[in-house]
């Protein structure tokens, strides 16, 4: 579903004069979903509190994104959407749009182009990986762990196949109640090679194989659902080390001094994006592109890396990312695409994801369930 022409051109224009259409022609309230968290308040300083400030909108904030496909689903099936703005993973993005549930986005008609006049679709090059998708960060999920608790004598962990060594590493893990990441490195960290994972996963053989190898730690990993969850595990001192996203330890480690350390190996590299639900009327779409447009450009995309490690999705915003907002120190250390972080990289394949998803998270949870 494509936004109507006259629609489109009064954002396009009210965009081109820096200001945004008068009252009466767009919507003065938004819904805009996202993870919570530091995540949603580096949205909210970087994108959220300029465009209220330029506008006078209200803007409520719901962290259902864990949730998005299926909240999607039933808003959808009910005719009642309720939500204008979602932001969500690769994979899933791809599922809610082949689904009907997302709108198309012409990404050089609707977006602000670079600086030097570089067309958004160029401008974001690859992460554009479906025609309803917005990118806006790339994050990896990866391992922290307590460093006060590293037993006598060992090495810190390294990664993620440290997270299989009960020998080594005594104690509590945590890991997210779902199947991405967890089957790819429990094949890959029981001999399969980086290249053959996605092919082993396909089989009956290799789901069991990933299976086999995550129920030698199943009586000692707590599954979180909110990413929030194993950062205050490790706080706690409840877990040794767990799963989540890099930008929540950077949290914890930097702007809280918690005694966590990064255990970069084996990351897995994932792109984060918006999605615009499909059915919304008029004049709440006409506020979610007059908002897409400001909160997408470069600057914007850049100004969110002052506040979590978090890589920009425009290649015009890379260059622009400097210092953290408010303690000053560089950011680029800390992101995921740093080389030093960067040795042994896991890509999420959001593509074949999107298409077992819904499969192996049955299994995934029965599995659990047992």
């Amino acid at each position: 579903m494509k936004l109507t022409t006259t629609i489109l051109a009064s954002a396009a224009l009210a965009m081109t004069a820096g200001t945004s259409l008068a009252e009466g022609h767009m919507a003065d309230e938004m819904t805009i979903v996202s993870w919570g968290g530091a995540y949603s308040a580096s949205q909210k300083n970087a994108y959220h509190d300029p465009y209220i400030e330029m506008t006078g909108i209200s803007i409520v904030n719901d962290e259902s994104s864990s949730e998005g496909v299926s909240k999607m689903r039933a808003q959808s099936e009910a005719g009642n959407i309720t939500w204008d703005l979602v932001d969500l993973e690769a994979a899933d993005a791809i599922r809610v749009c082949d689904e009907g549930l997302a709108m198309e986005i012409d990404h050089d008609e609707m977006l602000a182009a670079a600086p030097d006049g570089t067309s958004a679709s160029d401008d974001f090059g690859d992460m554009i990986v479906s025609d309803c998708f917005i990118p806006q960060i790339v994050f990896s999920t990866t391992f922290g762990y307590r460093t006060d608790m590293v037993p006598a004598g060992a090495e810190p962990p390294k990664g993620a196949c440290d997270v299989f060594d009960l020998e080594t590493y005594p104690g509590k893990r945590a890991l997210n109640k779902n199947p991405i990441a967890n089957l790819e490195w429990a094949l890959l960290c029981d001999g399969v090679a980086y290249e053959d994972v996605y092919d082993a996963l396909e089989t009956e053989e290799g789901q069991e194989r990933a299976f086999a190898k995550l129920e030698t730690i199943k009586d000692e990993t707590l599954w979180w659902s909110a990413a929030a969850e194993p950062i205050q595990w490790l706080a706690d001192g409840e877990i040794f080390m767990g799963s989540t996203y890099n930008g929540r330890l950077f949290s914890a480690i930097v702007e809280q001094n918690q005694p966590i350390g990064m255990a970069w190996d084996w990351q897995m590299f994932d792109i984060d994006g918006w999605v615009v639900p499909a059915g919304l009327s008029d004049e709440r779409l006409a506020r979610v592109m007059d908002y897409l447009f400001f909160a997408t450009d470069t600057q914007r995309l850049a100004d969110q890396a002052k506040y979590i490690s978090y890589g920009p999705a425009r290649a015009s915003s890379a260059p622009l990312v400097s210092t953290h907002a408010e303690l000053g120190i560089e950011m680029a250390p800390h992101m995921p695409t740093d080389p030093n972080n960067a040795e042994n990289t896991f890509v999420n394949n959001y593509l074949w994801w999107a298409d077992y998803r819904d499969d192996l998270d049955a299994k995934f949870q029965a599995w659990l369930a047992q």
